[in-house]
């Protein structure tokens, strides 16, 4: 597996901080902690200028915060303390800067005032590591990549509990086991089994209800390895192949997400995409039952930049990992969704996530 590039990353973001009008910045976002130094810890802040970068953090992670830093080639200070002692230490760092930046999107009301009190002229800044995220390197593609591995061999060893009565929570719970024993350091967040009925409630909670035969069963899942994430989406039905309109919905659905993915490629606007997957589900009389976005990208969180929907705005590139994951869904009767975990490469895109998507189970 070929290692992270995380040394460079500052560097770029030292780029863009003219831009955003600030002179230095507070990353109070854990996930953008982790991507900028390798630091994995539950507690810290970085403040960076144009000349240097300062960690701090508590004891608790006095050893693991040097070595994480030291492996990951960031060139960053660290300072370890109690809360009162770190914010003196971030206040000091940045005393010559004339407009310090927070993270608009991590710091609450409450904060940015502190943070006003400590370190003057505050200016609130959105996305400036957030657009660095968007383009994965190759350390990074293959970790997403060994996720979805996990994953589809996860759903290969339980797919065949659909037969057996189990329940929604007990093919959860299976799923989560498998992944953890595959290699999994965690669930890339709470595994979606929802069937018959409950199906058509996209993002539903596993119960006690028992899978019944001929049933509609979408599930939702997938893997963390090494902090990086997976997304993928089954939709089956137990026992055979569906009957009645949910058959038209499989198919429909599975006709927009096969020309979504095709879609994918560099160059093509993320709203673009979504447009291909919802015309498909528009011409066949269900606009109003596709009821959120077609995709979405991943890396170290589930959900993260681009968003690919009718409020996309982002033009995919190489290195961009994304989803694709159009959705029909009827309330009381039952919903479909498939879903694929896609890297843009120069030519089109290739899939992580590769299980089959046929209907039966």
């Amino acid at each position: 597996m070929r290692p992270l590039q995380v040394a460079p990353r500052m560097g770029r973001l030292r780029e863009r901080l003219d831009g955003a009008g600030v002179d230095a910045l507070m990353v109070t976002c854990l996930q953008n902690v982790r991507y900028l130094t390798g630091f994995t810890g539950s507690a810290g802040v970085l403040a960076l200028t144009g000349s240097g970068a300062l960690l701090t953090t508590d004891g608790r992670y006095r050893t693991q915060a040097a070595e994480q830093v030291a492996a990951a080639g960031a060139d960053a200070e660290i300072f370890v303390g109690a809360l009162g002692a770190q914010r003196d230490a971030l206040k000091a760092f940045v005393s010559s800067a004339a407009h310090v930046g927070l993270e608009a999107d991590h710091v609450s009301w409450s904060d940015s005032r502190l943070w006003g009190e400590l370190v003057g002229d505050i200016v609130p800044t959105t996305g400036l590591v957030e657009a660095l995220r968007e383009i994965k390197d190759e350390g990074e593609i293959d970790r997403v990549a060994r996720a979805a591995r996990i994953a589809d061999s996860a759903l290969e060893e339980v797919i065949a509990m659909l037969a057996t009565g189990v329940t929604e929570e007990e093919l959860a719970l299976a799923l989560d086991t498998a992944m953890r024993r595959k290699g999994a350091e965690s669930p890339a967040f709470e595994t979606i089994v929802a069937s018959g009925p409950n199906s058509a409630k996209p993002h539903h909670h596993p119960t006690a209800r028992a899978i019944g035969r001929g049933e509609p069963v979408v599930v939702d899942f997938g893997a963390t390895f090494e902090g990086y994430r997976s997304d993928m989406t089954r939709t089956f039905f137990v026992g055979g192949e569906p009957r009645g309109e949910l058959a038209r919905v499989f198919a429909v659905v599975e006709d927009a997400q096969a020309r979504g993915v095709a879609a994918a490629a560099p160059g093509v606007g993320c709203k673009e995409v979504d447009e291909v997957c919802r015309d498909v589900i528009t011409q066949a009389g269900w606009a109003d039952r596709f009821e959120h976005g077609t995709g979405h990208g991943v890396g170290l969180d589930i959900h993260e930049a681009p968003t690919l929907s009718p409020l996309g705005t982002a033009t995919l590139a190489p290195g961009m990992i994304v989803t694709v994951e159009p959705g029909v869904y009827l309330p009381g009767v039952g919903g479909v969704r498939i879903e694929d975990t896609l890297v843009v490469t120069e030519d089109g895109n290739r899939a992580l996530t590769t299980f089959k998507k046929t209907a039966a189970a």
